[in-house]
């Protein structure tokens, strides 16, 4: 309904922009700010490698209660979003075992040198636009939060994120496992 309403009528997309409450531009600023900072080449300590990852899949849960939850969907839609997440991790990890060029950990400071991506905004934005967009729709369409299809359609949709947003983290976790161990014996001794 929303793209017929965007080629029929676009007057109406300034209407819903201007009835988004303002806490949602506030968010989408944020996450904007979050994005971009992925843009540039950092250091990141190792126990926020794992932030972006929960926090991407608590907003997708979110979106998901705030969406289905109360149309006795839950346990269906967030199976189904817990399913995509896993199958689209293994399926990266298989594809792209190795984490991103130019990626290292520094066991002495417990940090991932990383490079610059778009990838985290790419995914940052495909989270909040579903999340946006998905109101947007059952605000215009509230019978669509009984249609199973729909409802499996969107989670499956938050879990390809989510899992790409995972297999980046298990990535670089491997990194650091790597190099925490020993590459021999003689290291083994030295480390005792």
């Amino acid at each position: 309904m929303l793209l017929t309403l965007a080629i029929h009528q676009p007057q109406a997309l300034v209407t819903i922009v201007q009835k988004t409450p303002s806490w949602v531009w506030g968010l989408l600023a944020a996450l904007l700010w979050l994005g971009m900072a992925q843009l540039a080449q950092r250091q990141v300590r190792a126990a926020r490698v794992m932030l972006m990852p929960v926090a991407m899949a608590g907003l997708s849960a979110y979106g998901l209660a705030s969406g289905f939850g109360a149309a006795g969907q839950a346990g269906g839609v967030f199976l189904a979003w817990i399913a995509a997440a896993a199958l689209l991790t293994a399926a990266s990890l298989a594809l792209r075992p190795r984490p991103p060029a130019g990626a290292r950990y520094d066991a002495v400071s417990r940090s991932f040198h990383l490079p610059g991506s778009a990838a985290p905004l790419v995914l940052i934005m495909g989270i909040f636009f579903t999340k946006y967009l998905v109101g947007v729709e059952l605000a215009l369409q509230p019978k669509l939060v009984h249609d199973t299809t729909f409802a499996l359609e969107i989670a499956a949709l938050y879990g390809l994120i989510n899992g790409l947003f995972m297999a980046r983290a298990v990535r670089l976790w491997r990194l650091a496992s790597a190099g925490r161990r020993p590459r021999n014996c003689r290291d083994v001794r030295e480390s005792v």
